[in-house]
């Protein structure tokens, strides 16, 4: 059966598959442009992504929106999404079983997207889609190629939040991601 965007945002306002569906106020879908050449992929979403039903609304989004600006880039053109789908109580790390649970509708949205470039927000994202030994403060920035896609992996804006130093370096990662994506001959209307 081949899956829809429709089928997709349908099957995740009604999945159970995890306990998170009984704490969830609302599931959260990627956003986007689903023309993207750039996909970002963060662990889950926060609290208030659960009240509001959209990735990135609170403060790490604010951050996330200077880090795009600041290397060119716009919500609009990209496609933002979470490994789960709904908030895990108190912003715990997921759970293998909720990860497990919800990574088949990562799976569509990246087949149904095709991005040229995939950056993991984080190092939750990064040990689920790049490597489970991954270490985010040695190897962020780094990239790897995978079915003709380019991945990488920066800090989760709620770490520049953590601590403002981290700001700067993870500007540099989005600035390297913008240079990755001209040079993949990405850009241009959504």
């Amino acid at each position: 059966m081949q899956f829809t965007w429709d089928d997709i945002e349908q099957h995740v306002a009604v999945c159970t598959g995890c306990p998170l569906s009984r704490t969830r106020r609302r599931p959260v879908m990627g956003r986007g442009s689903r023309k993207a050449d750039i996909m970002l992929i963060a662990e889950a979403p926060g609290g208030q992504e659960d009240r509001q039903g959209t990735p990135f609304v609170g403060d790490s989004g604010k951050i996330l929106d200077d880090l795009l600006r600041d290397c060119g880039l716009c919500r609009e053109e990209i496609y933002i999404t979470n490994i789960l789908k709904c908030h895990p109580p108190g912003n715990r790390d997921p759970k293998e079983e909720e990860k497990e649970a919800c990574f088949p509708y990562l799976k569509y949205e990246t087949f149904l997207l095709k991005p040229k470039i995939i950056v993991c927000l984080g190092r939750v994202a990064a040990q689920r889609i790049i490597s489970p030994d991954f270490k985010i403060t040695r190897q962020h920035g780094s990239w790897i190629s995978r079915k003709n896609c380019a991945l990488t992996a920066t800090y989760h804006p709620s770490a520049v939040l953590r601590d403002i130093s981290k700001y700067e370096l993870v500007k540099k990662d989005f600035l390297e991601i913008a240079r990755k994506r001209n040079e993949l001959g990405g850009g241009g209307v959504p």
